[in-house]
């Protein structure tokens, strides 16, 4: 009820006082006004009864349990500004986000701020957990990318040919993998995979292609066998759709030196590097992937010299992109052929490196395999 006494503009601004106290006194967030001096002078209701003692009259900080004034004031920085300031503060166990606003007078003066104190405890928890779940987390690829390096092929000669290679993944883990492994006394087995996507699952889907290659080289030894064998095997794992490889697989035989190659849907075709010019190793095929239940592969073949190089890549070579969106290509790469003898692979690093624009967007790798 209003006071009969009052007139009706003074019943108004009691009505509406009275109402902006319920409001205030309705929050969930704590609310309290400092004067000039650092005093409080306004507490609602919210505060007083998580504080649980008098505070009007009481300097500002000492609800933080401080002795004297903060370091940084925002109360007192948005009296002498006007601004709006922004910290937080720690009040028991509990933190807040404090966030301090000027108010005026009749004439526009600022004489007081108002701080509003909401509480960020479960918030500050959940990202020093995540911190420390992303810490874990980035130890673990930090292991798995170390284990993933070691299963590389080691450089060096393999009987009559010679293996170098550049692996470049664009995250800490890459979808890119390759192998050169001994099938028997007269056989090498070299392939290059690209899986689709990059991170954990690529690099676990790279296992899974080194594992299977490696268990079936035996009783498939022609390329094409082998490929469709390991398609079969990638449908077992019922994967989602969207996944999917592609895979360029030979066999060198050593006596005779001929490749017999099939490809999995390998669009970087391998160069071959040889006295007369260079060749691509052209073969089509379909990838390892869901879109079909069985899979025949057609094998080429094709006779090497000695001195002849093959230079396998996956499609983060070529599909480089500069700051207008165009394409390293295919032309470039085999200009770099061309025009290199010596330290062919970092010639290809350094162009690709110069060329890209921003960060490296795919995985790449070069495998060079020399027949000595």
């Amino acid at each position: 009820m209003l006071d009969k006494g009052l007139g009706f503009d003074e019943k108004k601004i009691r009505c509406h006082q009275r109402f902006a106290n319920d409001i205030l006194d309705g929050m969930i967030d704590w609310v309290r006004v400092i004067d000039k001096t650092g005093t409080i002078i306004y507490v609602n209701k919210p505060m007083r009864e998580a504080i649980g003692r008098q505070l009007i009259g009481t300097k500002c900080y000492s609800v933080l349990g401080k002795g004297s004034p903060c370091k940084r004031c925002i109360s007192k920085t948005t009296i002498l500004t006007g601004e709006i300031v922004e910290k937080e503060e720690k009040v028991g166990e509990k933190i807040f986000s404090v966030k301090s606003s000027p108010v005026k007078d009749e004439n526009g003066e600022i004489y007081a701020a108002v701080e509003v104190f909401r509480d960020v405890t479960r918030e500050r928890k959940l990202e020093k957990e995540l911190i420390r779940k992303n810490e874990i987390l980035n130890e673990d690829l930090r292991i798995a990318r170390s284990l993933q390096s070691k299963i590389f092929p080691r450089k060096g000669n393999y009987d009559n040919i010679n293996v170098d290679y550049i692996y470049k993944p664009s995250e800490m883990l890459s979808g890119d993998m390759f192998d050169v492994f001994h099938i028997d006394e007269e056989h090498i087995g070299i392939y290059i995979s690209d899986v689709v996507g990059h991170g954990v699952s690529a690099s676990m889907m790279t296992m899974f292609v080194r594992q299977t290659m490696r268990a079936v080289k035996d009783e498939y030894k022609a390329p094409a066998k082998a490929l469709s064998e390991l398609h079969k095997r990638f449908l077992s794992l019922d994967l989602e759709d969207d996944k999917y490889l592609t895979i360029f697989y030979g066999v060198l035989n050593k006596k005779d030196k001929t490749l017999v190659f099939a490809n999995g849907g390998h669009n970087s075709l391998p160069i071959l590097i040889g006295k007369d010019g260079v060749q691509i190793l052209e073969a089509k095929g379909y990838p390892i992937t869901y879109l079909f239940n069985k899979v025949d592969y057609k094998e080429r073949k094709v006779k090497l010299k000695s001195g002849d190089k093959i230079l396998f890549y996956t499609d983060g070579v070529i599909e480089a992109k500069d700051k207008s969106g165009e394409e390293f290509g295919l032309k470039r790469l085999i200009n770099i052929i061309k025009n290199e003898n010596e330290n062919l692979l970092p010639a290809i690093e350094n162009n690709i490196d110069n060329y890209n624009f921003g960060k490296q967007e795919d995985d790449f790798a070069l495998l060079m395999v020399e027949v000595l």
